[in-house]
C-alpha cells in the first residue's frame, strides 16, 4: 500500500496521546471511587461491576480514529479491476494487388469492411492503432480508445505499391513501445541492420498488446519479417496473421494492368508461430469477416493503483458509531 499524502501519517502520534489521556481518566475515576466508595453513584460512574466491558467502546473509538488517520493520508492499493485492457495494432498490406477484384468489391475494401466490424466489436477500454505498409511501414493512427478515429483511419487506406511486411511489423512495434520504451526499437535500425537483441521476457509471458497483420503477397523489401517477428516475440507481443489470396499464385487485373501475386503462406504461419499467435487464411470476403469476428487476442488485464480513502473513511466512521452504540446500550452514555 502507498499513500498520496504520507505526511498526514504523522497524525498517528496523536493515537498514543489519546491512550494516555484515557488511562489518566480511568485512574481519576478509580481514585474518586476509592475516596467516595460509600456512594453507589460514584461506583457506577467509575465502572465498578462492569469489568472489561467498560473498555470496549473506548477500543472501538481508538481503532476508528486510527483508521481515519490512515484515510487522511489517501492510501492507494494495487487491485485487479474487472476490465479488459490492451492494445491491438491492425497492420494492413496496401500493396497494388490489394486493388484486385477477386474479393467483392476489392481485396482492400473487403479488408476494410472486416476490420471495421472488428473494431466496433471491441470493448471501449481496448486501444486500437492502424499501420499501413507498401514499400515501407507507416503508422496512420496511434493506439487510441476513440473508435471513430480508428474507423476514419481505416477508411483512408488505399492500395499503393510494394510489400514490405517487415516494415509494417516494425512500424507497429515502434508505435506500441513509443510511449515508454522509445530506445528499444527504432524503425531505422530495423531497415538498415539487425536490431540489438532486447532482454527477452520469460517464456509464456505476453504483453498487453497484439498485432493483427493482413497481407496478400510476398515480402520484397527490408527488414526481414522474421527478424521483426523475433523482436516482437522477445517483447511478448503476439502476431496474428491473415493471408488473402492464393499460395500457388494467381494473375490479376488491377487498374488495367496484369499483376502476378502469390501469398507467402509459410512466412505468415512462421511469424504467428514464433510469437505465440495464430495464422488464418481468408478465401473470400465472408471468411475474412468470420476470421476478424472470431479473433481472441486474450489481452492481459493490468493491475492498477486505486485510491481506497473512501473505504477506510467509511470503516473508521463505522467503528466510531459502533463504539458509541455499544456504550449507549451497555451504559446509557457515550464514553
Amino acid at each position: 500500500m502507498s499513500f498520496i499524502w504520507p505526511f498526514m501519517l504523522a497524525a498517528l502520534g496523536l493515537v498514543p496521546l489519546g491512550v494516555v489521556l484515557y488511562l489518566q481518566l480511568q485512574r481519576r475515576r478509580q481514585q474518586a471511587a476509592a475516596r467516595y466508595g460509600s456512594l453507589g453513584l460514584v461506583q457506577t460512574a467509575s465502572g465498578a461491576g462492569v469489568g472489561w466491558r467498560r473498555h470496549v467502546p473506548a477500543l472501538f473509538f481508538l481503532f476508528g480514529l486510527t483508521v481515519l488517520v490512515f484515510a487522511l493520508a489517501r492510501p492507494q492499493a494495487v487491485v485487479s479491476l474487472p476490465r479488459v485492457e490492451g492494445t491491438v495494432m491492425l497492420v494492413f498490406d496496401v500493396s497494388g494487388s490489394m486493388a484486385a477484384e477477386d474479393f467483392e468489391p476489392t481485396r482492400m475494401e473487403a479488408a476494410k469492411a472486416a476490420a471495421t466490424t472488428f473494431v466496433q466489436g471491441q470493448p471501449p477500454t481496448v486501444q486500437i492503432g492502424v499501420v499501413a505498409f507498401s514499400d515501407g511501414g507507416l503508422a496512420v493512427q496511434a493506439p487510441t480508445e476513440d473508435q471513430a478515429a480508428v474507423l476514419a483511419a481505416i477508411g483512408r487506406l488505399a492500395p499503393n505499391r510494394g510489400t514490405a511486411i517487415g516494415g509494417g511489423l516494425a512500424a507497429a512495434l515502434e508505435t506500441i513501445f513509443a510511449a515508454d520504451q522509445p530506445q528499444e526499437l527504432q524503425l531505422s535500425d530495423l531497415t538498415q541492420a539487425p536490431p540489438a537483441p532486447p532482454t527477452a521476457v520469460p517464456a509464456g509471458t505476453f504483453a498487453p498488446a497484439v498485432i493483427v497483420l493482413l497481407s496478400d503477397g510476398e515480402n520484397n523489401a527490408r527488414p526481414e519479417p522474421l527478424d521483426v517477428a523475433q523482436a516482437a516475440a522477445d517483447r511478448g507481443v503476439r502476431i496474428f496473421t491473415i493471408g488473402v489470396g492464393s499460395p500457388t499464385g494467381t494473375t490479376l487485373t488491377v487498374n488495367g494492368f496484369t499483376v502476378f501475386t502469390q501469398l507467402n503462406e509459410p512466412l505468415l504461419q512462421r511469424m504467428a508461430d514464433l510469437t505465440g499467435g495464430q495464422y488464418f487464411n481468408a478465401a473470400d470476403e465472408e471468411q475474412l469477416q468470420t476470421i476478424y469476428s472470431g479473433l481472441q487476442p486474450q489481452l492481459v488485464v493490468r493491475e492498477q493503483s486505486l485510491e481506497v480513502t473512501a473505504l477506510l473513511a467509511g470503516l473508521g466512521i463505522a467503528l466510531l458509531l459502533g463504539g458509541g452504540a455499544i456504550s449507549l446500550w451497555w451504559f446509557s452514555r457515550l464514553p
